[in-house]
C-alpha cells in the first residue's frame, strides 16, 4: 500500500504588516508537526475524534507527568512551579497532535488565541485542583500520582468538551 508523502513545516512565515497595521500586536502561528495525512480531509466523527482526543492525552500525560516528576523530585522545584512548566510542556504537546490529528484543522490566529485561553483556564484549573489533593490527601506514596490523575481527568474533559464544541469550528 502507497504511503503518503511525509510533510514538515518547521517554521511559520508571516508576510510583512503594511504600514498602516505595525500598530496592531502580532500573535506568530505555532510550530507545525510533521503528518503524513492531509489535514484538508472531511471531520472525524465524534467516535473516531475522542479516541484520538485519548490516545493524544495519553502521550501528553506522560510528557507532563514525566516532566513533572522529574522537576519536582530530581530538580527540586516547588511543587506548584514544576506542575506549571510540565502543563505547559503536555499542552503544547497536545495542542500541536490535536489540531492536526484529532480535529484536522488549518492554523488559524483566532484558533491560536482561543486555545491559549482555554489552556490558561485549564492551567488554574490543573495546577490548583494538583496542589488541593496533594494537600487533601493521605501522605502515601499514591498521593502525588493519584492528585495528577484527578487533575489531568478534569481538564481533559473541559479542553475536549470546548475544543470540539467551539475551538475547532473556528475558522
Amino acid at each position: 500500500m502507497p504511503t503518503a508523502p511525509t510533510r514538515v513545516v518547521t517554521l511559520v512565515v508571516v508576510p510583512e504588516t503594511p504600514a498602516s497595521h505595525q500598530h496592531e500586536p502580532h500573535v506568530p502561528l505555532p510550530v507545525e508537526i510533521p503528518v503524513t495525512t492531509d489535514i484538508a480531509d472531511d471531520a472525524l466523527d465524534l467516535k473516531t475524534q475522542i479516541v484520538r482526543f485519548v490516545a493524544t492525552g495519553g502521550l501528553s500525560a506522560v510528557v507532563d507527568y514525566g516532566l513533572y516528576a522529574f522537576l519536582f523530585k530530581v530538580v527540586g522545584l516547588d511543587l506548584s512551579v514544576a506542575k506549571s512548566i510540565s502543563f505547559i510542556a503536555g499542552t503544547t504537546t497536545a495542542y500541536l497532535i490535536n489540531r492536526r490529528w484529532t480535529f484536522k484543522a488549518e492554523p488559524s490566529r483566532a484558533r491560536f488565541i482561543a486555545v491559549v485561553a482555554l489552556y490558561a483556564i485549564t492551567f488554574a484549573v490543573q495546577v490548583g485542583l494538583n496542589a488541593l489533593m496533594v494537600h487533601v490527601l493521605a501522605d502515601e506514596w499514591w498521593r502525588m500520582p493519584l492528585a495528577f490523575v484527578i487533575a489531568q481527568g478534569t481538564a481533559t474533559v473541559i479542553n475536549f468538551i470546548v475544543q470540539r464544541a467551539v475551538i475547532f469550528k473556528i475558522k
